[in-house]
């Protein structure tokens, strides 16, 4: 418990001291690890999501893995059929400049401490999840439309104020952007949308089988050879495990140079620490590295950003 893999930091004595009772300690740790079923990257976005502070997150990450690593197939075969909600933050790419973002009162939307949607002079409904709307809906899926938007009010109006929610935006690092609206949130269509003035817009999601049209075809989860292809050559993005982490840093004048495209990447196979320690710490990666391709690179999480932020 003397290193924690990113970049070398030391789990000194602070860390000591949150040990109170060093056996409930690794229970907790251990049932993450099981909940984030045993991947690496899964387990620092938990962490994150529960306000650990940045400094301590890779090092309980790692400690947490190095710990639990050799009964991970045992873990995962006991995983618990239980559920439960961590809290949620919608993150905009670190390289854009926080966005002056409206008030609710000068938008038309109302907040409550967890979510509600954007009034429109009617009391909002129940806070219900939404169903995932069916292919076929007349639904207008396609991503370069909502760019077109310059007012909440408009999104509410093409996809209803019952498939609309306002939550609290923060950036990777944790710093406060105002509101964003989400599209049919907590939904495998869930799309999240910051409004800056009358052009500034980021457009991200994060779910998987998305019915959402994105310009260039990029998809969570697709493979990081699908966008080298798409860029027509490799590119350089932040290891893993350190400050922006998984961020594609540099587009090499390829396709989606200037484009305004904005990816998170994160690693599916990080179970083999000898591998994956090769790609963490503070430096950047290309895309073409044979130790990225061995670790399986998909995308978490795709964003665009246009006008004026």
């Amino acid at each position: 418990m003397s290193r924690s893999g990113a970049g070398g930091l030391e789990i000194d004595k602070t860390m000591t001291e949150l040990q109170k009772d060093p056996t409930a300690l690794d229970a907790t740790l251990k049932f993450l690890y099981q909940y984030s079923n045993g991947n690496r990257q899964t387990l620092i976005a938990n962490l994150r999501a529960m306000d650990i502070q940045s400094n301590y997150v890779f090092p309980i990450a790692t400690y947490t893995v190095n710990k639990n690593k050799d009964q991970l197939k045992a873990l995962l075969d006991e995983k618990p059929g239980v559920t439960f909600t961590l809290p949620r933050r919608v993150s905009a790419p670190v390289v854009a400049a926080a966005p002056t973002t409206a008030t609710p009162a000068a938008t038309g939307a109302t907040e409550t401490a967890t979510t509600t949607a954007p009034s429109t002079g009617e009391t909002p409904a129940a806070a219900l999840t939404p169903a995932t709307p069916a292919a076929g809906d007349g639904i207008n899926w396609e991503v370069r439309d909502l760019f077109k938007l310059s007012t909440p009010k408009q999104l509410v109006d093409m996809y209803g104020k019952e498939n609309v929610a306002v939550r609290n935006a923060t950036d990777f690092a944790g710093n406060d952007l105002g509101k964003a609206y989400y599209v049919f949130p907590d939904t495998d269509n869930e799309l999240e949308i910051l409004f800056a003035g009358d052009t500034g817009k980021i457009v991200s999601f994060t779910r998987e089988n998305s019915q959402w049209k994105s310009p260039f075809g990029i998809k969570v989860g697709d493979p990081i050879e699908k966008l080298v292809k798409m860029n027509g050559r490799d590119f350089r993005f932040n290891a893993f495990e350190w400050d922006n982490g998984g961020v594609v840093e540099n587009w090499q004048g390829g396709q989606l140079d200037k484009k305004g495209v904005y990816i998170l990447l994160k690693a599916v196979r990080s179970g083999d620490s000898k591998l994956y320690d090769q790609v963490i710490g503070d430096k950047t990666l290309s895309s073409g590295n044979s130790t990225v391709k061995k670790i399986g690179v998909v995308v978490e999480k795709v964003m665009f950003r246009t006008g004026g932020i």
